[in-house]
C-alpha cells in the first residue's frame, strides 16, 4: 500500500491531565502516515484522484483541537477517526502525538503516543487489509 506522511505537524493545544496544561497550553508535534492506494493519480497526474494532504492536515488540525484531552491517547484517537471518517480512500493511519514541553522533570526531547488504526469493512467488520 502507498502512503501520504505528513511529518513534525506544529500545534499549540491545550491537553493534559495537569490544570495548568489546559489553562496555559503547550507546543505539541504530529506525524501521520496515511495508507492509500495511489496508483491512480501516479498516472493521470490529477489532484482530484489522490486525497489531498493539504486536506489531510486540515483535518487533522481541526480533530486535534476541537476540545481539551486530558490524555495524548484521546487527542490522536480523535485525530484517526476524524481522517479516516472524511476520506474513504484512506484504508489505514498511524497518529503519532509528540509532546516535547510535558510537565516532567528530565531531560527529554518528547514523550509521544503513536497508534494505528485501521479501516473497519462495513459489511463484515473485518479490517480493510
Amino acid at each position: 500500500m502507498d502512503k501520504i506522511s505528513i511529518k513534525g505537524l506544529r500545534l499549540y493545544a491545550y491537553h493534559g491531565v495537569n490544570p495548568e496544561e489546559k489553562e496555559e497550553g503547550q507546543p505539541f508535534v504530529l506525524d501521520l502516515v496515511c495508507s492509500v492506494s495511489l496508483c491512480v493519480p501516479c498516472v493521470t497526474d490529477r489532484v482530484d484522484d489522490t486525497v489531498s494532504y493539504a486536506k489531510i492536515l486540515k483535518t487533522a488540525r481541526a480533530a486535534f483541537l476541537s476540545e481539551k484531552f486530558d490524555l495524548l491517547e484521546k487527542a490522536a484517537q480523535t485525530v484517526a477517526d476524524a481522517v479516516l471518517s472524511t476520506y474513504n480512500a484512506v484504508r489505514e493511519i498511524t497518529v503519532c502525538v509528540k509532546k516535547p514541553q510535558a510537565p516532567i522533570q528530565a531531560d527529554f526531547a518528547y514523550v509521544a503516543v503513536e497508534i494505528t488504526r485501521t479501516r473497519q469493512n462495513e459489511l463484515t467488520g473485518e479490517t480493510g487489509e
